[in-house]
Formats: structure tokens, C-alpha cells, sequence
């Protein structure tokens, strides 16, 4: 009876585990978001895989380059290795040690020492066990703690795959909007030089001033160098789209031009409390919260003491030949005691260090999930008035373009001046370019929310060919 008492009283203390056990912390998501458009079901854009967002095909060759290649993300999958070691390692905790010593002398004189006592025998073979027996939940713990770990550093993981998805896609957007500016740049330096041309004419016919040939000569000029600006920042994006790529700079392939890119007309969010579970830099900041929430306990039970069942059996013997006798055969078995004396106010200490790493994590958990909120609602305004100020400016484009028609017809006939045709192209150049930059930031704001909302795709899926298709 007694026996069966000691061993209930053993199973109820290594069923006790110290330290506060992890619940997610309590959040007051909005019902829905400020900026949010369309019916609430709708399904949304965060379902869709990149590559049934992202339709065009070259920018999706470029992605899955950089899937595989990318550096960064060879980084994350390394570090996922390493925790993964670790949470091996922590759980081995749970099982006894074994370790083994022996001594074969070469001299018959040669006489060692086992460990703990003296020992006269030549030769000699032991096995030691030490099993610490997890009152207190250290163990647990700890090895608790290592999970958490790991799986931070996979949704870590999955949060560098959404960060690279995205930011080649916007370096794409961006390479693609260099591209439609420099073409604009270089067709206005087309139109300027015309202009030079036909003021010169002009000019030595006695039709104008010197004054009215020096100002297009100075817009020309001014075209040219606008024009090798964009030059080196588009050599400059797909140096650095390269680096994403994981591949020194090289001369960037293009798929659609920037005005052809496809993408949804409408894109609603989803629902605010699904943004919890989905963005991988949340989930990563709550795995460390609850990895920091489990060392707490670990460091209350190291306050404890700690129980180890000990033992240790061999043989020994003076001559090889009586190495297998009985009489050289020994072991022992025990439990050893050990508890802080000195060093508690110490151990104190520690557990007050895993009490505010907890607040700290708390702390980066929740400012996480505000980050995350404003980050859709700053993505969803842009998508709207990206749309609106795209529209407004294509108007205005096509009244410009009118004008510089008007402007340099009534100059040629003589019925205006050079400031007409001047300030008219001028206008209608940087409208140009703020109208390629406008349809950039739409793709981009889409792109965005899709990151901001953590996305509907996660590693181990594989695109089927047919859908990397247009």
C-alpha cells in the first residue's frame, strides 16, 4: 500500500508544472476596417495565391527564381534547422543519460582510479545513469519553450516568403515604371529636339527671336538630362530586383508593360479577426510570447530542488582473465538531492529577467497587431484613391495632349509664341510621368494589402502550370 502511495505521489508531482500556462492575450479587433469596400462575404483578395494574383508571366518566373535562390530566405530555412536541433536536444531531457568509462592498460603495473572511489584493478568496464526526475516542470518547461521557438522561426520563415513576393513584385512595378517614364522621356527629347530644329529654321528666316530659339534649346537640354536620370534609376531597380533574386545584376527581362498589368477591379480585405491568424509576423511575435511565457515556469522550478536517480554497474579486475568472473562484477544505484542555497536570491533574479522578457514579448505582440491594422488601412486607401487620382489623370493627360497640338499648330502658323508651346509640352511631360507613377502605386497598394493581410499562400504549396498562365 504504501508502495502504491509513493508511486501516486510521484506521478502527481511530475504532473505539476510551475510557471503560468499561455493563452493568447485578449485583442479588440474592429468589426471591419475603415477603408473596407464591397459586401463583407466577399471572398478575399488574401485567399488568392501570388501567382493567381500576380498574372504576369515573367514577373512570376522571377518570383520563383527568387523562391529559390533568394538569400535571406536560405537564411530562415537555416535557422529553422538549427531550432529544430535544439527542440531535439531539450527533449532528451526527458530521458536518462547514459555514459560508459572502461581501462584497458597496456602495462600489467598500470593501475587507474574509477571515478567517485579508489580502485587497485588494472582493468575495468562501468556504466553511469543520471535521470533527473521532473518534479517541478523544468523539463517540460524548457522543452515547451523550444517549440515555441521553432515555431517562430518557421512562421519567420513564411514571413520572408510574403515579404519576397512581394518586394519583387514591387521591383518589378517599379523597373516597369522606369521603363514606361523613360520611353515618355525619350519621345518629349524627340519632340524637343523637332522644336530646336524647326526655331532654328525659324531663326534664320527672321520668324522669331534668339531669345525663342535659346528657350527650346533649353527645354531640349533639360529633356536630355531627365532622360539619363531615369536611365541610371532604371539600371539602378533592376540592379537591385538582382539582389532579391539572389543573383549579381544583369539586365532584367520583361513580361506586360506597366498599363497592361492585370489585376482586380475590386479587392476586399477579409475580416479583421482572420488578420490574427494569418499574418506570419503576428503569429511569429505570439510564439515567442508563449515560448517567453514557458521560461518563466522553467526559471520558478530551477528555484527548486532537483531530484536525479543515479546508478552505476561494471566489472573490475587486476588480471584480464578474471575481467568476466562474478566476483569482478559491482553497481550501485541511488537518488541525489541537490537545491540552491547561495545562489537562490540569484535564481530569483532570473526568474525576475523571464517575467520581463514575457512583458517585453506581450509588448511587441500587441504593437504587432496595431502595426498590422494600420498596414491594411493605409494599403485600402491607397487602392481607392489610387483608382480615382489614376482616373483624373489620364483625363487630364488627354487635355494636355490637346493643348500641345493646339500650341504648336497656332506657332507654326504664327498665331502664338514659343511660351505656349513651351509651357504646354512641359505640362504635358510631367503629367505623363505622374500618370505612370499613379499606376505603379495602384499595383504596388494591391500588392500591399495582400501582404498586409499575410497573404493565401504558404511554402509548401506548389503552382500548377496551368495556372501560371495568363
Amino acid at each position: 500500500m504504501r508502495t502504491l502511495l509513493a508511486i501516486a505521489l510521484l506521478i502527481l508531482l511530475a504532473a505539476c508544472a510551475l510557471g503560468p500556462d499561455y493563452e493568447r492575450p485578449k485583442s479588440e479587433s474592429p468589426a471591419t476596417f475603415r477603408m473596407a469596400e464591397g459586401a463583407p462575404d466577399a471572398p478575399s483578395i488574401a485567399n488568392l495565391p501570388w501567382w493567381d494574383l500576380l498574372r504576369d508571366e515573367q514577373l512570376q518566373a522571377l518570383i520563383r527564381i527568387a523562391l529559390a535562390e533568394n538569400r535571406d530566405l536560405q537564411h530562415a530555412v537555416a535557422v529553422i534547422e538549427e531550432f529544430q536541433a535544439r527542440a531535439f536536444i531539450s527533449r532528451q531531457d526527458f530521458f536518462p543519460t547514459i555514459t560508459a568509462a572502461g581501462n584497458l592498460p597496456f602495462g600489467k603495473k598500470t593501475v587507474f582510479l574509477v571515478p567517485g572511489f579508489a580502485n587497485p584493478f588494472n582493468y575495468y568496464l562501468q556504466g553511469n545513469l543520471s535521470w533527473e526526475i521532473d518534479f517541478f516542470g523544468r523539463i517540460r518547461r524548457s522543452f515547451e519553450a523550444a517549440q515555441k521557438d521553432l515555431l517562430s522561426k518557421e512562421e519567420n520563415r513564411r514571413a520572408v516568403v510574403l515579404q519576397l513576393v512581394s518586394g519583387v513584385a514591387e521591383a518589378y512595378f517599379n523597373v516597369l515604371q522606369l521603363d514606361a517614364q523613360l520611353d515618355i522621356a525619350k519621345r518629349t527629347l524627340q519632340s524637343w529636339e523637332e522644336s530646336v530644329r524647326i526655331a532654328q529654321a525659324r531663326l534664320r528666316q527672321g520668324m522669331t527671336s534668339k531669345l525663342d530659339a535659346d528657350q527650346f534649346e533649353a527645354e531640349r537640354a533639360n529633356a536630355a538630362a531627365r532622360t539619363a536620370e531615369l536611365h541610371r534609376q532604371m539600371i539602378q531597380a533592376e540592379n537591385a530586383l538582382s539582389v532579391l533574386l539572389g543573383r549579381k545584376p544583369f539586365a532584367v527581362t520583361r513580361g506586360r508593360p506597366l498599363s497592361d498589368q492585370v489585376m482586380p477591379p475590386e479587392v476586399p480585405p477579409g475580416l479583421p479577426s482572420e488578420l490574427l491568424q494569418r499574418r506570419p509576423d503576428v503569429l511569429q511575435t505570439e510564439q515567442q510570447l508563449a515560448a517567453a511565457t514557458a521560461r518563466i515556469g522553467a526559471a520558478k522550478a530551477d528555484r527548486f530542488p532537483k531530484v536525479t536517480l543515479t546508478g552505476l554497474v561494471g566489472a573490475a579486475s587486476p588480471e584480464y582473465s578474471q575481467f568476466f568472473t562474478d566476483p569482478a562484477s559491482f553497481g550501485v544505484a541511488g537518488a541525489g538531492f541537490a537545491g540552491p542555497l547561495l545562489n537562490s536570491m540569484a535564481l530569483g533574479f532570473a526568474q525576475d529577467a523571464a517575467e520581463a522578457q514575457h512583458r517585453q514579448a506581450l509588448a511587441k505582440y500587441e504593437q504587432n497587431i496595431l502595426v498590422a491594422f494600420r498596414e491594411v488601412e493605409d494599403a485600402l486607401v491607397a487602392v481607392r484613391t489610387a483608382r480615382t487620382q489614376s482616373e483624373a489623370q489620364r483625363q487630364q493627360v488627354a487635355a494636355l495632349q490637346s493643348a500641345l497640338k493646339l500650341a504648336e499648330l497656332r506657332y507654326k502658323g504664327g498665331l502664338a509664341n514659343y511660351l505656349d508651346v513651351l509651357v504646354a509640352r512641359r505640362n504635358l511631360f510631367e503629367a505623363e510621368l505622374a500618370l505612370t507613377s499613379t499606376h505603379r502605386l495602384h499595383l504596388v497598394s494591391v500588392i500591399q494589402l495582400y501582404k498586409a493581410l499575410g497573404g493565401g499562400w504558404t511554402p509548401d504549396m506548389e503552382p500548377a502550370k496551368e495556372n501560371l498562365k495568363s
